[in-house]
């Protein structure tokens, strides 16, 4: 039997469980404030595949295995690399208090409806993309993504964000500490960071809930244009917008542009679905109103005033990209938003001259291209209650999809 232990937050070790033990694996820290029998092998983890190794050759002569971890060990904790090996029947674990839900504590706040995103030996960006879409978010933490790399990077790209750093937690050192992004990337935090909280605390406190975790995505959406504030019926059209949204499939954890976002009813869209969002508007009176406009749906889009493709060098590279306005410059942009979307790029459209040169740009930054037409017409009342089609602009949309080998090729 293997038992994993969880430690570190506030569970006290179970002595009748170490006592028995022959062989103990555990961290450094874990090791030094257990009290070990006398005779059982220690081993300090590192590279995980040979302790697994030896942790095999205790179960095969039926000898008693304890596995100290922190907080929760099955909470993006060691249980799942057991699990794996050994099998769920062959663990007892015990959990401790997990460092999410002590940090929380410590702040006082519920976690019921905060983002989870682990960056211990993953890529940050999710993190970061989680942390600039969500107004609660508990990051955890690793080497080379930690508080001062998640400051840096979202230094620029949010407002009102708040990060909590917990430290040793439930240790005699622990330190929980509230800094802004910029103070965070200053700093060298050493390596006792547990947990970093990401919170925008005008939006922290939320509703009662009955599911936990991030919201399960809209009830609805290609909403109609009368919910977007908008100037000259100038906004990407709901039957448009569905199909756009398909095609660029805005998810947790990634970023999307939206280049020409005019009203921003497309930014706002992907937003509602979790994604991070950045709206490039040229017009003034164009960023207010997508500004107003995220406010008024309850989600944080980051928005830029300037010209694509000229403000696009100082943003963060995308998943996808939405382009919905170019003019003349459309090919230029479409090539710069291509050059760098790691997944997938959407044009839309409504002058038939420029979808070859749309496409050619497209395809020739690797991307397959296709593309449709879309011509729709509503319903629409007649005097005498008696009802017409009324036919709608139309437009085209495009759209080119990386193939995956070529993913990993995109300028990080």
């Amino acid at each position: 039997m293997i038992t994993v232990v969880g430690t570190g937050t506030g569970a006290p070790l179970a002595a009748d469980v170490l006592a028995a033990a022959r062989l103990v694996v555990g961290g450094r820290r874990h090791l030094a404030a257990a009290t070990l029998p006398d005779g059982a092998e220690q081993i300090v983890l590192g590279p995980l595949a040979p302790a697994l190794d030896t942790i095999e050759a205790y179960v095969e002569k039926g000898e008693p295995v304890v596995v100290l971890a922190s907080g929760d060990p099955g909470f993006f904790g060691i249980v799942r690399a057991l699990a794996e090996r050994f099998g769920a029947d062959a663990l007892d674990v015990r959990p401790g208090v997990s460092s999410v839900a002590t940090a929380f504590a410590r702040t006082g706040l519920t976690w019921d409806d905060a983002v989870v995103v682990s960056a211990h030996g993953r890529d940050l960006r999710t993190a970061v993309n989680t942390c600039r879409a969500h107004p609660k978010v508990a990051v955890l933490t690793g080497p080379g993504a930690g508080p001062a790399e998640l400051g840096a990077a979202l230094t620029h790209r949010t407002t009102d964000r708040v990060l909590v750093v917990a430290s040793a937690l439930g240790s005699g050192e622990e330190r929980v500490e509230r800094v802004t992004p910029a103070e965070a990337a200053a700093r060298d935090w050493g390596t006792a960071v547990s947990v970093v909280l990401c919170l925008d605390e005008s939006r922290a406190t939320g509703a009662v809930r009955t599911i936990a975790g991030a919201a399960v995505g809209p009830a609805q959406w290609a909403l109609d244009e009368r919910e977007f504030e908008h100037r000259d019926s100038m906004i990407t059209k709901f039957e448009v917008r569905a199909l756009a949204l398909a095609r660029l499939g805005p998810r947790l954890g990634e970023l999307v542009w939206d280049i020409g976002a005019g009203s921003g009813s497309v930014a706002v869209e992907c937003a509602r679905f979790g994604a991070a969002v950045t709206a490039v508007e040229k017009t003034r009176d164009g960023v207010e109103r997508i500004r107003a406009n995220a406010e008024a749906h309850g989600v944080d889009v980051h928005t830029v005033h300037g010209a694509a493709p000229t403000v696009l060098s100082d943003l963060d590279d995308p998943d996808a990209v939405f382009i919905g306005g170019g003019g003349r410059e459309l090919p230029a942009i479409v090539t710069a938003c291509a050059r760098r979307a790691r997944r997938t790029v959407v044009v839309a459209m409504a002058a038939l001259d420029r979808v070859p040169a749309v496409r050619e740009a497209l395809g020739g930054a690797g991307f397959a291209v296709e593309g449709v037409l879309l011509q729709s017409s509503r319903l629409a009342p007649l005097p005498g209650d008696v009802t017409r089609l009324a036919a709608t602009n139309p437009v085209f949309l495009l759209w080119g999809v990386r193939p995956p080998a070529s993913v990993e090729g995109v300028a990080q």
